[in-house]
């Protein structure tokens, strides 16, 4: 694994694409920034982070075994991923789909994934992480917003929790590559943060009772509403009301 540390940076993410246009680095190669001017969620979300306090980095893949219409299963193994290195420090852990990583109802961790396409295989993937490690207050308008360290009293050492994080990332990709994905996907639905309980969403300007039942082979959500209808939606189409 090579490891890339940026002071600062716009974006791990533009970081990591720039390399692999003009060098086609490693595989497992890590982009790692102690601050980000410009870090991005999805869509046209940012992703803040106090620098020095937490973890942002993005991750160089080619998972060229995988077809471009089954990228959703690189979602599930990293948001999986996440939560296995979560689940040894405290419990509580979730994956608010498509993939931010909750403590109880609390915001820790958010993932971007961006993939390059050749045919219809996939070519190259970067993994874009965030994750609230040691910071102690968050912007009001981040209401949601943990950190680890917020949940657990204890102050976590940058260096040795990247290789851990890392090391359970590595793993659910592995298994991807082995092509585990019946294993993968069932995970992913236990872990869903409120499976099966009815919760509030908000879907065209109209929000709704209703509870999630999985998602689909394309990652899209599966939800049963209160008067039995069973819908299906895509990112951005609906969103949960917490």
């Amino acid at each position: 694994m090579k490891l890339v540390f940026l002071d600062e940076v716009d974006s791990t993410n533009n970081y990591a694409r720039g390399l692999v246009t003009a060098e086609n680095p490693e595989e497992g190669t890590v982009v790692l920034a102690q601050r980000q001017t410009g870090g991005r969620g999805q869509g046209k979300n940012v992703w803040e982070s106090e620098p020095g306090e937490n973890l942002t980095f993005s991750i160089i893949w080619y998972p060229h075994f995988l077809p471009a219409s089954e990228q959703f299963q690189l979602s599930r193994a990293v948001s999986l991923g996440l939560s296995d290195f979560l689940r040894t420090q405290t419990g509580g852990v979730s994956v608010k789909w498509p993939n931010d990583l909750m403590i109880g109802r609390q915001k820790v961790a958010g993932i971007l994934l961006e993939h390059a396409v050749m045919g219809n295989r996939l070519h190259s993937t970067i993994a874009g992480i965030g994750l609230n490690l040691n910071q102690a207050a968050f912007p009001a308008h981040l209401p949601h917003a943990v950190s680890l360290s917020q949940v657990t009293g204890r102050r976590y050492p940058l260096q040795e929790t990247l290789h851990q994080v890392l090391a359970c990332l590595f793993r659910r990709y592995d298994d991807l590559r082995q092509g585990r994905i019946a294993e993968i996907e069932e995970d992913y639905r236990k872990n869903l943060f409120r499976i099966a309980e009815w919760s509030w969403f908000k879907a065209g300007g109209v929000t709704f009772e209703g509870r999630i039942t999985g998602t689909d082979e394309f990652g899209r959500l599966l939800l049963e509403k209160w008067d039995g209808e069973r819908a299906t939606y895509s990112l951005k189409e609906v969103e949960m009301v917490l």
